[in-house]
């Protein structure tokens, strides 16, 4: 992924594309992405998937990882490791304060 200029470890920006994570994220929003953040079960990761990058939120159940959607009308995908993850998401921006939510 370029990141435009961005250390392999610094957080960056990306906007949300489509509905797969509504109604927490919307098409459109911007969200933070930290690379070195702690990675938890629950928390909102963008992973590769396929040789494509997808965000959704990770489930760890028994060893097994797992991309949740939070729209019912998208599949969970499996992950064959935690090397898939490449970043945290730690911040929902938005053009109003109530709108702003910080994660992890």
């Amino acid at each position: 992924m370029d990141m435009g200029g961005c250390a392999a470890g610094e957080p960056f920006a990306l906007r949300v594309l489509g509905d797969s994570m509504v109604p927490e994220f919307d098409d459109g929003c911007i969200i933070i992405i930290d690379p070195a953040g702690v990675i938890e079960n629950g928390c909102y990761v963008l992973a590769v998937h396929e040789d494509e990058y997808i965000f959704r939120q990770l489930i760890i159940d028994d060893g097994r990882y797992f991309l949740k959607p939070l729209n019912d009308g998208y599949e969970t995908l499996g992950i064959p490791n935690i090397d898939a993850v490449k970043g945290i998401i730690v911040q929902k921006a938005g053009t109003r304060r109530h709108h702003r939510k910080h994660y992890g």
